[in-house]
């Protein structure tokens, strides 16, 4: 007896030759060594540049058709209007796309200025895992030296109080900025190389916080009565805090503008406020008190802000104080900004004033550390080719 088979009748691929899949790109050869996709900054692109330019493509020069994704607005991907500066090429029209114009390169792709940022720490994923290791083994070797050598035991009483109630107090703004400022205005960012530069801020501050907890535990485990808690009182309560938390707090309700926010913060805060604080004040008055753990941890974030975080910001709005096409509408604007931000936070480093005075060996006078901000502050506001405001005379 014999049987025989019969075929089952079930679908069968179907391999196609889709016209994407079956065209060959000059780079894309097992001969080329790279894909490269955009115009580097150098003649050679960099390892940065290759993982962070353009990897959320844009429909103004790849995307077809258009952003797969939008807000409940109306708006999509990222939006250009999400700050009031400008770089050239943005109020070119969009491209109209068709059928069959996918490929088409795009030879006046609107706001083309945009893209020519570059941050010049060249930050990825890579990096920002590396360099906050490196940030964290060195302060924690610092501590636990002095943990070892029983340093703590060495500071001067009154000391301990001012570092407890102040030094302290100075973590709550590193989490308000780390996560309602940077965190909060990396996906406005028009680039990709925008919100990574964000991103990269954002945890710097949220670690230099951390920094800052976990030396305060350390302390109430080495210092016999050492309040841990005593800086909460201090930034809710303290005159001398309450002119900067006015102003942290302003900065994370400023709306519709994340170019406003980073400027207000980096450029105004960090130079008028924050240096003065952890460099004019910390620095300068803990060796004198027998303390020389703190200026390690203080100096790990202001390591952040002057080598890192200011320098990205640099680059970001010196490219749009020379735009070709929007400089003197972008210079207009900031000097705006500077007008609305340099007397609020002038006014919060005088309400800092009493805190000179309050180590046995105290620092500099305080009027000499504004003097030395201030001259820091203008020196930054003249690498940008902006113009001094007349409040920093008063």
């Amino acid at each position: 007896m014999t049987s025989t088979e019969t075929e089952r009748s079930v679908p069968k691929p179907q391999f196609t030759d889709a016209e994407a899949g079956a065209k060959e790109f000059p780079d894309s050869g097992p001969s080329a060594r790279r894909y490269n996709y955009y115009k580097p900054a150098k003649r050679k692109q960099t390892h940065y540049e290759d993982v962070t330019v353009e990897v959320q493509p844009d429909p103004r020069h790849y995307l077809s058709q258009g952003w797969i994704y939008g807000f409940a607005d109306g708006s999509s991907g990222y939006p250009l209007t999400w700050t009031k500066l400008k770089a050239w090429g943005v109020d070119n029209p969009e491209p109209e796309r068709g059928p069959g114009s996918g490929g088409k390169p795009v030879q006046d792709w609107p706001a083309h200025g945009w893209h020519e940022f570059r941050d010049p720490n060249e930050e990825w994923d890579l990096t920002i895992f590396r360099n906050n290791a490196n940030v964290e083994r060195q302060i924690t070797a610092n501590v636990e030296n002095a943990r070892n050598a029983k340093a703590f035991e060495q500071w001067n009483p009154n000391w301990v109080k001012f570092v407890e109630r102040h030094v302290s107090t100075w973590m709550h703004i590193e989490h308000i900025f780390g996560l309602y400022v940077f965190a909060a205005c990396n996906r406005s960012g028009p680039t990709n190389m925008h919100n990574t530069a964000m991103a990269v801020n954002s945890a710097h501050k949220i670690r230099f916080a951390q920094d800052i907890a976990l030396y305060n535990l350390t302390l109430s485990e080495e210092i016999d009565g050492f309040d841990g808690t005593a800086h909460v009182d201090a930034w809710n309560n303290d005159t001398e805090w309450q002119g900067v938390r006015k102003v942290c707090e302003a900065l994370t309700a400023i709306e519709d503008d994340w170019a406003e926010t980073i400027f207000a913060t980096n450029i105004i805060f960090e130079p008028l406020l924050g240096e003065l604080f952890r460099s004019n004040l910390v620095q300068q008055a803990a060796p004198g008190n027998g303390d020389y753990v703190t200026p390690t941890v203080m100096g790990a974030g202001e390591y952040d802000y002057s080598q890192r975080d200011l320098r990205w910001s640099q680059a970001c709005f010196g490219l749009l104080t020379q735009d070709k096409e929007f400089a003197d509408h972008n210079k207009a604007l900031m000097g705006e900004w500077l007008s609305k931000w340099v007397p609020q936070c002038l006014e919060a480093a005088r309400q800092m004033s009493p805190l000179w005075s309050q180590p046995d060996n105290k620092p500099p006078r305080f009027e000499d550390s504004l003097d030395r901000a201030k001259n820091r502050f203008a020196g930054i506001l003249g690498d940008l080719g902006l113009d001094v405001p007349k409040e920093l005379s008063q």
